[in-house]
């Protein structure tokens, strides 16, 4: 099983930009999926995750300009941001919990399996 994040570089204020997740191993359609982020000097964070049954869930600092998906034909998962701010700037993961059973959660210790960080920066 291996993830892989990309899609992270700088941006400014108010700009987009979509995260991959691209996920070897199992077919992705059966597990809930997480974001996750963390910037410096702070605990990493849930930002936003989708459920087996398509189901998103986000936080509320991301609610109305974060949206998360799915392309199971291509294993992948997506992150797509907007209206980013400096306050975005972190190190962006994502994360599987492997047991079907699971709905989404904010905890990371429930995602068993993580995507090496890419690093997003919004300048002011």
């Amino acid at each position: 099983v291996q993830l892989q994040a990309s899609g992270g570089g700088l941006v400014q204020a108010g700009g987009s930009l979509r995260l991959s997740c691209s996920f070897s191993g199992r077919t992705i359609r059966y597990y809930a999926w997480g974001w996750f982020r963390q910037s410096p000097g702070k605990e990493r964070e849930f930002v936003a995750g989708i459920s087996r049954y398509s189901r998103t869930y986000f936080a509320d600092s991301v609610k109305g300009r974060f949206a998360t998906s799915r392309d199971s034909a291509k294993n992948t998962v997506y992150l797509q941001m907007n209206s980013l701010t400096p306050e975005d700037t972190a190190v962006y993961y994502c994360a599987l919990d492997s047991n079907p059973t699971s709905g989404v959660t904010s905890t990371e210790g429930d995602y068993d399996y993580w995507g090496r960080g890419t690093l997003v920066t919004v300048s002011s």
